[in-house]
């Protein structure tokens, strides 16, 4: 690992934190969802990769399954990677939240904007990680990539019981309705302030910030952004890979 106090080309330094301590239950049994392999590489090495082809992003910290900060430190050493882009690991948590929340407190001082990402995405391209950066440089205290809905979505009363019928409370507007996907991007001091004050469970960091009243604007996103959780979502990512080799020629 190098030194992590070296400025990006811009002047201001980013950073983004991984968590990555997630099992994936979904993706069935073995080993945690950020392992599995992804065209014989595991996914969470796909998705530093992701991060770290941003010129803007100085530094990349991988939050770990709790017991598991050495083999992913391991991991990181065996593969190639960008030198430009310092690396560090550190454990995480029970939840989400929590190891987002020991990523943000393992950053050196001097990085003002923050991105998230879930290691869950290892295939986002580098023009929606930069357009992220760009718009919090341009202001924003919070910033998302998501893509127009292409289903009706209905709302409906939870079954009781899984596989029930469940009854249609409402039709929202598609139009007026995204998919959010990650990396997110923040204002670090917006986000420290968020996870020092929202205790409540969320679903995303964007949540967070929204709760404290702040802003929170969205960037186009990408298809190939999508998040990886079942066996199917494997074979996608596995012929994204496949279509990315044939078109850059390895």
């Amino acid at each position: 690992m190098s030194d992590v106090s070296r400025p990006s080309p811009a002047g201001v330094r980013t950073a983004a934190v991984i968590p990555a301590a997630g099992r994936g239950v979904r993706l069935g049994p073995g080993a945690p969802k950020a392992l599995r392999a992804l065209n014989g590489t595991p996914m969470l090495i796909h998705a530093v990769r992701a991060l770290a082809a941003s010129r803007a992003v100085s530094l990349v910290v991988v939050v770990a399954p709790p017991d598991g900060a050495a083999e992913v430190k391991s991991l990181l050493d065996a593969h190639a990677l960008p030198e430009r882009t310092d690396f560090l690991v550190v454990p995480g948590g029970e939840s989400r939240q929590e190891s987002v929340k020991l990523g943000l407190d393992a950053l050196p001082p001097g990085y003002d904007i923050v991105l998230v990402h879930d290691a869950a995405r290892p295939l986002v391209p580098v023009d929606t990680v930069d357009a992220v950066i760009e718009a919090v440089r341009d202001g924003a205290p919070a910033v998302v990539p998501a893509l127009p809905l292409a289903d009706t979505v209905k709302e409906v009363e939870p079954a009781r019981t899984p596989g029930e019928p469940e009854p249609v409370l409402a039709t929202p507007e598609r139009a007026r309705l995204r998919a959010v996907q990650t990396p997110q991007g923040f204002d670090r001091e917006t986000l420290l302030r968020a996870h020092g004050t929202v205790t409540s469970d969320v679903t995303d960091d964007a949540g967070m910030v929204e709760q404290l009243g702040e802003r929170v604007v969205v960037v186009p996103g990408h298809e190939e952004a999508f998040k990886v959780t079942r066996p199917l979502d494997l074979v996608l990512a596995e012929a994204v890979l496949a279509r990315r080799r044939l078109n850059d020629g390895f």
